[in-house]
């Protein structure tokens, strides 16, 4: 199954998530993409660079950034392919502890 990891600002920061150690995150991430479990990984640009598009009515409504509440913009993400929901998580939190902290969101994909 594919999960998408999505890796939440903390704080007031907006862009790459932040990381301890670059060198060691790049390795894991390395491990991952040989095994096959890392599909696809990216870091934002912060929500000044970006735009909030909606449609309602029929009528598309743009709001660029930078949005409120920073803490719950995402700031990067990985596309991973694990057996299960709890394989995702654990891998979630090995991601978030080569960063040093953090706030991810697991979601299954539809495939």
């Amino acid at each position: 199954m594919r999960y998408m990891i999505m890796f939440k600002t903390e704080k007031d920061f907006e862009g790459i998530p932040a990381c301890k150690d670059l060198a060691q995150m790049g390795v894991f991430m390395q491990e991952l993409k040989e095994k096959g479990v890392l599909l696809a990984t990216e870091g934002l640009h912060p929500s000044q660079r970006g735009a909030r598009v909606r449609l309602s009515g029929g009528k598309l409504n743009v709001t660029d950034g930078p949005f409120a509440e920073a803490k719950e913009l995402v700031a990067g993400f990985a596309l991973v392919e694990v057996p299960s929901m709890e394989d995702a998580v654990q891998l979630a939190g090995q991601f978030l502890g080569v960063a040093g902290e953090g706030t991810s969101e697991v979601r299954e994909v539809i495939v």
